[in-house]
């Protein structure tokens, strides 16, 4: 299933201002608590909660087509450590592309949302 999207810039505030942060060599991964997650998880098919994703990336990392790519490397670095841990459902999740990302692979980025989610206590050990 294709992940939810932060789509009010008030949630992406209140993650930066209030959630916990942990910053690593390409990313940067803040985490809340999500409000609305007993919302969306009886909209929710299978009646599960979900993670909210939010993906940044900087004009200040290139045109268009980059920061288009560095999303979509994002995405699949995500999927990955989903794939293969338990993550917890029911947060707010901004993960934030520095400028390194840009030449990074996916499997580099995963080593990143693993270990940050491993700190930040969505994957038990």
């Amino acid at each position: 299933m294709k992940h939810i999207a932060i789509g009010e810039n008030h949630l992406y505030s209140k993650a930066y201002a209030r959630g916990s942060k942990f910053v690593g060599r390409h990313i940067i991964v803040y985490v809340l608590k999500d409000l609305r997650a007993g919302k969306l998880q009886n909209a929710h098919p299978e009646k599960k909660k979900v993670n909210r994703i939010g993906l940044t990336v900087s004009k200040k990392l290139g045109k268009a087509v980059v920061r288009s790519r560095v999303k979509r490397i994002l995405r699949e670095g995500l999927r990955q450590v989903e794939k293969n841990y338990d993550v917890k459902k029911g947060y707010l999740v901004v993960i934030v592309a520095r400028p390194v990302c840009v030449t990074a692979k996916s499997d580099s980025i995963a080593l990143d949302v693993e270990k940050a989610f491993k700190v930040l206590k969505l994957i038990e050990l």
